[in-house]
């Protein structure tokens, strides 16, 4: 298993693949996994690998967190499609961090079972609210104008790379291109969100990430369904 070299574009091509039709690198939550394969990165992925970039944006919002996050970090070739060989340059092994802070008094051991704790934590208030069925959830139906930079912008890129924005509580809609003026076309489309998971500066964040082909996000109408 492995991403083969992530600090190269050829393994930033099998990360932007294995995400086509995953959120996280493991499971269904951001965990350890998605931060060793982040410190991995030499920077964010380009524009084109709409993936991967959807991916590494969301991950670098839990970096005041990462700490807390479930799991433990193991090393990058435990993560990633079966067949590929980890070859990253200079990636730290999976417990370099802890080796810095050796507690010669059994303070590591604490450490585990305090991770264990708070994964075991997480995990069930995970599953606790994914059984809940509350009575009524708050939903909008939103409409978003998303402006190219000009004329030449690859407009179906540009659809691609919005549509690859997953979240949950978030479903996308129609879109239709519309005419500006000399030539530039601008992309409405619509969504459905769960108001208290998903918000509108919350969008405008993860599209106007892709820099190359996006230049502003406006929302058109929102209505409360």
């Amino acid at each position: 298993m492995g991403f083969g070299d992530l600090k190269t574009s050829a393994g930033l091509n099998v990360l932007n693949a294995f995400l086509a039709d995953k959120s996280y690198i493991e499971g269904y939550v951001p965990s350890q996994a998605d931060i060793a394969v982040f410190e991995a990165l030499s920077g964010a992925p380009p524009a084109d690998l709409c993936n991967a970039l959807r991916w590494y944006n969301h991950i670098k919002s839990y970096q005041k967190e990462k700490g807390s996050l479930p799991g433990v970090k193991k090393p990058l070739g435990q993560y990633g499609p079966a067949g590929v060989e980890d070859t990253t340059s200079g990636a730290p092994p999976a417990k370099d961090e802890d080796d810095d802070d050796i507690d010669l008094f059994g303070s590591d051991e604490e450490e585990d079972e305090e991770t264990k704790r708070i994964k075991e934590e997480r995990l069930a208030a995970y599953n606790a609210k994914k059984s809940k069925k509350p009575a009524l959830i708050a939903k909008s139906s939103i409409l978003l104008d998303v402006k190219p930079w000009d004329d030449e912008t690859d407009m179906a890129k540009l659809e691609e790379c919005v549509r690859s924005v997953e979240l949950d509580g978030l479903v996308w809609g129609q879109s239709k291109l519309v005419p500006v003026g000399y030539g530039i076309k601008k992309l409405q489309i619509a969504c459905v969100v769960e108001d208290d998971k998903v918000g509108t500066d919350q969008l405008d964040e993860l599209i106007t990430a892709f820099e190359d082909y996006v230049q502003s996000v406006d929302v058109a109408a929102f209505n409360k369904i």
